[in-house]
């Protein structure tokens, strides 16, 4: 089999890449998948999606050891099937701040530069619609259908602490509080499958294949010719994309011999091109929960019921569209914070362990999030099984500033639940959440149960220099024929979530593999 396009990955990224490709009749293109199809009920359900963990429907990642989260291995999911996380996320439609795209310092990548794409790729209903976002696009972006009487007392929570009120979330500047837009349309999940491959699959230039584990990029004489998978290659004309993410991204570029030389002899891999930034400048959003019991019967807790079942089958309302994180507040840990560097999310639930466990009582959940982390980790391959899942080390707590940081955040939690507005959802501290204890009571907490927000960046950097993995057009140094586009490519992790700038990435990385 042979395409002009090869794109490895159907996830944010990928699927909007494929889709915008395959608008050009003259080319073939084909979008090659590891996961099966998105056909699974839960995937469509938004206050589902916790039961997708640890499915297959999940890569289901585990990182090495965090030393500074007294030694936990931590669980990672990430989206194995047509839409990729775009499928198994909370659906926040959180785009970032205009300092961090100006602050990247590449070429055609500010935040001036990137909003088009944006707006190309919204479809936003509602509220601003038109002023902020865009409305044609594909992707369906609205407001909550039926929040949780939660979630307005703790907005009037952040308003009582004098926080700013913000009319849109996604403005040139996030710093304030609001009701999270969602990736739902009329109460269902809108993924990058719905909104890019169902219409996308119907030109007949297009050929999407699940059940495609890539195992390397073929390159030959300096030019990538095609992807293996499955003991099969599928060649490559003009290009091969690799949208696989933050983690299988550079896994499969190692794989394919590009990354550092001395690594790759390591794990049992060839050397072609020294790339030694592949895998690096790890980053992701940490966060850790205050969690408290909610005397009265009114949360996300036991929703599962008859009635609330037919309510959202019959009308697609009631708690089932919940994206879980109803409410976010971004704030500044200190004066000295150039923009906001932390993340409060409100969750109208007790949100424990990814939600893995189903709560068994009433609760509310403020999750903190390190906007702006100090540490960095790596991706490198296992050196007993370097085809196999790779070694994740986020680094987490490494950075100097980041632990008080997060207590700073959990401080200001636990002021927004004390406030009169939420007093009276909020009742006795929910396990493992030890309530107010003084700072080393607190900071031996976020050691045991922080976990990862699902934001991991960087690892594929772009930029100009010789750290960068792909320059400002995605290509990556050393290759001809093949570039890279998705989440790992950001140069330093965003003030926001990593959805909305994946796809967006997809969009730009179109109009650069059809421009030359």
């Amino acid at each position: 089999m042979e395409f002009d396009y090869v794109v490895v990955g159907a996830g944010s990224a990928g699927a909007a890449l494929a889709a915008r490709l395959s608008e050009d009749t003259s080319v073939q293109v084909a979008l090659l998948e590891a996961g099966g199809p998105d056909a699974k009920q839960e995937i469509h359900i938004p206050a589902a999606f916790p039961k997708l963990f640890k499915t297959t429907f999940d890569w289901d990642f585990t990182t090495a050891k965090q030393p500074e989260l007294d030694g936990r291995e931590l669980y990672w999911p990430r989206g194995k099937t047509l839409g990729g996380c775009s499928s198994i996320n909370a659906m926040m439609w959180v785009r970032g701040h205009r300092a961090d795209y100006d602050g990247w310092d590449v070429p055609g990548w500010s935040y001036d530069e990137v909003l088009p794409y944006f707006r190309r790729l919204e479809g936003r209903v509602g509220s601003n619609a038109g002023a902020v976002y865009g409305t044609a696009g594909p992707v369906t972006v609205s407001e909550q259908r039926s929040p949780n009487e939660t979630t307005a007392a703790f907005l009037a929570a952040c308003a009582a602490a004098g926080l700013k009120r913000l009319p849109e979330l996604n403005g040139p500047s996030n710093e304030g509080y609001a009701q999270t837009p969602v990736s739902q349309r009329r109460g269902r999940r809108w993924s990058t499958a719905d909104a890019y491959l169902r219409p996308a699959r119907k030109r007949t230039n297009l050929t999407v294949l699940t059940g495609a584990h890539a195992s390397r990029v073929v390159i030959e004489d300096g030019r990538a010719r095609g992807v293996e998978f499955g003991g099969r290659t599928v060649g490559a004309r003009r290009e091969v994309i690799l949208s696989a993410g933050a983690i299988g991204s550079p896994h499969l570029l190692m794989l394919s011999g590009v990354g550092d030389p001395g690594h790759l002899r390591e794990a049992g891999v060839a050397p072609l091109v020294e790339s030694p930034a592949v895998g690096r400048h790890l980053r992701d959003h940490l966060t850790v929960g205050v969690t408290r019991a909610c005397p009265l019967p009114v949360t996300l807790s036991g929703a599962d019921t008859p009635a609330n079942i037919a309510r959202y089958l019959l009308r697609r309302r009631g708690p089932f569209t919940s994206n879980v994180g109803e409410a976010v507040v971004f704030t500044r840990s200190g004066p000295e914070q150039p923009a906001p560097d932390l993340e409060l999310i409100f969750a109208p639930v007790p949100f424990v362990a990814h939600g893995l466990t189903p709560p068994e009582e009433h609760g509310i959940t403020v999750g903190v999030v390190l906007l702006r982390p100090e540490s960095a980790g790596r991706i490198t391959l296992a050196p007993d099984d370097p085809a196999g899942a790779p070694v994740i080390d986020p680094g987490y707590l490494t950075g100097g500033t980041d632990l008080p940081r997060l207590l700073h955040g959990l401080r200001l939690a636990e002021e927004l639940i004390a406030g009169e507005p939420l007093r009276r959802y909020a009742g006795a501290p929910l396990a493992p959440y030890p309530g107010v204890v003084d700072d080393a009571a607190l900071a031996a907490y976020v050691r045991a149960h922080a976990e990862t927000l699902y934001h991991p960046t960087g690892t594929c950097r772009m930029g100009t220099g010789d750290d960068a993995v792909v320059d400002p057009e995605l290509r990556v140094r050393g290759v001809e024929g093949l570039r890279v586009a998705d989440a790992s490519v950001l140069p330093e992790i965003i003030r926001g979530h990593t959805n909305a700038p994946a796809i967006m990435v997809g969009e730009k990385a179109a109009d650069l593999v059809r421009g030359g």
